[in-house]
């Protein structure tokens, strides 16, 4: 059986080569990818793995040299350099500054399955018209996505006293969260339209229905809802009724909140509610809106979650991120990325990205001088309340727990949680993800940067394929220059810990610092 699948493999890469020349060879493909990438790093893609970091495309002949050695892809950056060629891993923060002109705002709309991937498509069209941008392109990802592009010329030199080009990837990861916010409770009905064999959903993705699904919404902010519960209680003697959030319902016996009365309060009832943390009563901004004041600011939605689905890919939004360039074959399915517009998304099927068949069009959108000023301001001031707002949730919840704060420090890696002793076997898939859950749980363990670069480069050799190590270092000094520490992401952000099979049972825990915290306090 693993004779036969070598054989397989080796088959069908023969036919990905023998297409991947015929195709490159055509001089307007080459004309294409030369002029696209011109001020960006462009780096070929061959079967094992990227080329060497960093590279570009000078002439057309370029191409052919890459294909002949066996290239099959070719991937360029979001951002706009001086001179491509001067980049290195060993720069700076402020280096890296300097050598940028610019960055194209690029959404990477991601799902397994394409027809979510067009709905997601659709509706953060719509959501970037509505915010005053006319031009973009569209592009089909070679496989089961779709790439949203707005150019630099979109974005103004300066916001709010800061240079745009000086806030790669802060920015744009920004407004790909605004974006997958705003759309969501739309994506959710009309995905669950189509996704209705929850069986097949299962096998596709891993997550079970009951994970697939989200009830209630906040109509004012699209956040999910959460549900809370409220006891309302009764005293028999002099009758008073008194109502109460989240209250545990114990055998301990309330006394009557009358002075004077001798009773003891009974539970009446018991009801569940919604709340949203992301929003205040407009009439008071102490107050949390709720569906008991406000019953029509929760709706109920039978439908997916956008982001277990069809996620926008904000993890890759990180410096020299690379992207598949349009009109490049895709290494796996050999489908050309072809351009598109929106009135065709609908009716496009995978044969329509057939090599041998493309025409070629324009990609770069020519945007107006401040076209996506608007957006920007809206993303940046939604980032700004969502960051506050999981500040006070997070004090919130300090408050309420009866944990003392314990200093994170000599933490032996008996004490990693299961997900991380799993993560450190090495992936096949998912290795910058991985990397990323990495590099901030170390950093949050308070572990010297020698210990995070060696061990590092030690999951990195289990790896298969491994990392460049050229992107591991610039991913590590990124880390290492931020101010603040950036948590590991949450168990319950699928994107990370269950779609790459590091969860064997349900976590106990919200993140995995919980757990070395607990560990450190037995």
């Amino acid at each position: 059986m693993e004779e036969r699948k070598k054989e397989e493999k080796s088959e069908k890469e023969k036919r990905i080569r023998a297409i991947t020349k015929l195709y490159y060879s055509n001089p307007k493909i080459q004309e294409f990818l030369v002029k696209f990438g011109q001020n960006r790093e462009v780096v070929p893609r061959y079967f094992e793995g990227f080329g060497k970091r960093p590279d570009g495309l000078q002439y057309p002949s370029d191409i052919m040299g890459f294909v002949n050695n066996g290239a099959t892809s070719f991937h360029c950056s979001e951002e706009i350099w001086n001179d491509p060629l001067q980049i290195n891993s060993d720069m700076g923060k402020d280096e890296m500054n300097n050598s940028r002109k610019s960055w194209d705002l690029l959404i990477d709309i991601d799902s397994p399955f394409l027809d979510c991937s067009k709905i997601a498509a659709k509706l953060i069209i719509a959501a970037l018209e509505n915010h005053g941008i006319k031009n973009y392109g569209i592009k089909f990802s070679g496989s089961k996505g779709m790439h949203i592009i707005v150019s630099s010329r979109a974005f103004p030199e300066e916001f709010n006293g800061i240079r745009t080009k000086e806030m790669f990837p802060e920015w744009p990861r920004a407004i790909s969260e605004y974006l997958m916010n705003y759309i969501r409770k739309d994506y959710n009905k009309r995905a669950a339209e189509i996704l209705t064999d929850f069986s097949a959903i299962e096998r596709r993705t891993k997550i079970k229905k009951e994970e697939l699904t989200e009830e209630v919404h906040c109509n004012l902010c699209n956040n999910v809802a959460m549900m809370g519960m409220l006891i309302k209680y009764k005293c028999p003697v002099c009758g008073l009724e008194a109502e109460r959030k989240n209250a545990k319902v114990t055998k301990r016996r309330l006394r009557c909140l009358n002075s004077g009365c001798a009773g003891v309060l009974e539970v009446e009832k018991q009801d569940d509610y919604w709340y949203c943390e992301y929003d205040k009563d407009p009439e008071n901004a102490n107050i949390q809106l709720d569906s008991i004041r406000h019953p029509g600011s929760f709706e109920k939605v039978k439908g997916v979650s956008a982001e277990k689905i069809a996620a926008l890919d904000l993890v890759l939004v990180a410096p020299r991120h690379l992207f598949r360039m349009p009109y490049s074959l895709h290494e796996k399915t050999a489908l050309s990325s072809v351009v598109l517009n929106k009135e065709e998304i609908d009716k496009f099927s995978p044969r329509d990205a057939n090599p041998l068949n493309v025409k070629i069009r324009e990609y770069y959108p020519d945007n107006e001088e401040g076209e996506a000023r608007k957006l920007l301001a809206s993303a940046l001031e939604w980032k700004k309340n969502k960051e506050k707002v999981e500040e006070s949730v997070e004090k919130k919840y300090e408050k309420m727990s009866n944990y003392e704060k314990i200093e994170i420090k000599d933490v032996k890696e008996e004490m990693f949680p299961g997900a991380i002793k799993k993560l450190l076997l090495g992936l096949s898939d998912g290795k910058k993800r991985g990397l990323f859950i990495l590099i901030t749980f170390l950093r949050s363990c308070n572990f010297s940067p020698e210990y995070i670069i060696e061990r590092i480069r030690e999951w990195n050799k289990l790896n298969k394929p491994p990392l460049k190590e050229g992107y591991i270092k610039s991913q590590i000094d990124w880390h290492f220059k931020q101010k603040k520490k950036i948590l590991p992401p949450n168990y319950n952000n699928d994107a990370f810990y269950k779609d790459l099979g590091l969860l064997d049972k349900k976590p106990e825990t919200k993140n995995p610092i919980v757990d070395v915290m607990r560990k450190m306090r037995k």
